[in-house]
């Protein structure tokens, strides 16, 4: 895996493929990842890969990441060390790592190669800034050792942690691949008794490069998983939401009611809600949606009040005081309305055995 350039693996055609070049030693999260995003392009898929500080054999290397000192795409170098380095993705503040750096310069068409879509595709744009901001961001400031609260802030609320969360991040995994046991006790072929466990041994180049290896795919397995989604679920749900957002005002003439149309595999709303209002000049406009429990003709409906923000337990505007913990016949002789079924006590959500019931408790509710 560290070899050098007389090694390089040779293709089909009897051509040398591209070899990939980072730093050895202890390895981070960000090199991990900025490796395999390398090999989703066609260009990198069969490079092989070398990891040394050595500037000698660095030069051999085709592309190199998180090391050198130098970020020039055109030499196709992309180190973050350098003092003077403070490059951040479009519309964000946080420095970038090697991650960031080759999402940034490699990102539409790593989503294209993975995805079919086209790095002209507008749907490609919104894929490249959603992948940063849900996902490769928080490489960057892990690398960077920026937190994501102000420490100071939090200590001076007296906020503390409950529990060390290490373990459940990416970068604490990547971390363990640097020294944990490749096999368990039980399985390990040295004769040592249990009560004299083995003196570590020193872990040799071959080693090392495999268990980056293993790391860079764990990271890499994530980020594909996370595109995939975002390509095959979240930005079709958005497609059906901006119908949504432009079909509006014949629920309302003011545009405060929305109705999401069912899909067999749902659809995620309320975030593309918050960016269609933001991208139309209407921030705050919808109050309500609606959407049916099934794809049933006889479905019952659901009305939901939009949150003030996203993650937020407060709403824009909460279903009324009055029918809020009343269900049934009750809530229907309250509200007025027909097949009413209940509302939460928060006035969050309600429901009715039918559209137009619903569409009657949105109506009623926007005015009250």
């Amino acid at each position: 895996m560290s070899e050098p350039e007389a090694k390089r693996i040779k293709m089909a055609d009897g051509t040398k493929a591209p070899v990939i070049g980072t730093h050895n030693g202890h390895f981070h999260a960000d090199e991990a990842l900025a490796v395999y995003l390398l090999r989703l392009l066609p260009q990198y898929a069969n490079s092989s890969l070398i990891r040394t500080r050595d500037a000698e054999v660095l030069k051999t290397c085709d592309i190199v990441c998180d090391v050198g000192g130098v970020h020039d795409h055109d030499a196709k170098r992309y180190d973050h060390h350098q003092r003077e380095f403070n490059a951040v993705f479009p519309g964000s503040a946080t420095k970038l790592s090697s991650a960031g750096l080759v999402w940034m310069h490699y990102g539409k068409d790593i989503i294209a190669s993975v995805t079919g879509l086209a790095t002209s595709d507008a749907n490609n744009d919104l894929l490249y800034n959603k992948l940063y901001a849900d996902f490769i961001e928080a490489f960057d400031a892990n690398d960077n050792g920026i937190p994501i609260y102000d420490p100071a802030a939090l200590r001076s609320a007296g906020i503390e942690k409950r529990f060390s969360d290490k373990g459940f991040s990416m970068a604490g995994v990547v971390n363990r691949f640097n020294y944990a046991a490749t096999e368990p006790r039980n399985a390990a072929k040295a004769s040592v008794s249990a009560d004299a466990p083995a003196a570590p041994k020193q872990k040799t180049q071959e080693e090392e490069d495999t268990r980056f290896q293993k790391a860079s795919h764990f990271v890499g397995e994530q980020f594909v998983a996370e595109l995939l989604d975002k390509a095959g679920s979240w930005l079709p749900a958005r497609e059906v939401v901006k119908q949504a957002f432009a079909d509006r005002a014949q629920y309302d003439a003011q545009g405060r009611i929305i109705v999401i149309p069912w899909k067999p595999e749902g659809v995620p709303w309320m975030e593309h809600l918050y960016n269609l209002e933001e991208e139309n000049g209407a921030k705050g406009a919808v109050l309500y949606a609606l959407f049916a429990e099934s794809g049933e003709p006889d479905s019952k409906w659901r009305i939901r009040a939009v949150s003030l923000e996203p993650g937020s337990f407060e709403n824009r505007k909460g279903l009324p005081e009055a029918w809020r913990g009343v269900r049934d016949e009750e809530l229907s002789k309250v509200s007025g309305i027909p097949g009413a079924i209940f509302v939460h006590a928060s006035g969050f959500i309600g429901g009715n055995a039918s559209f137009d019931g619903a569409l009657q408790m949105a109506k009623q509710s926007v005015d009250m």
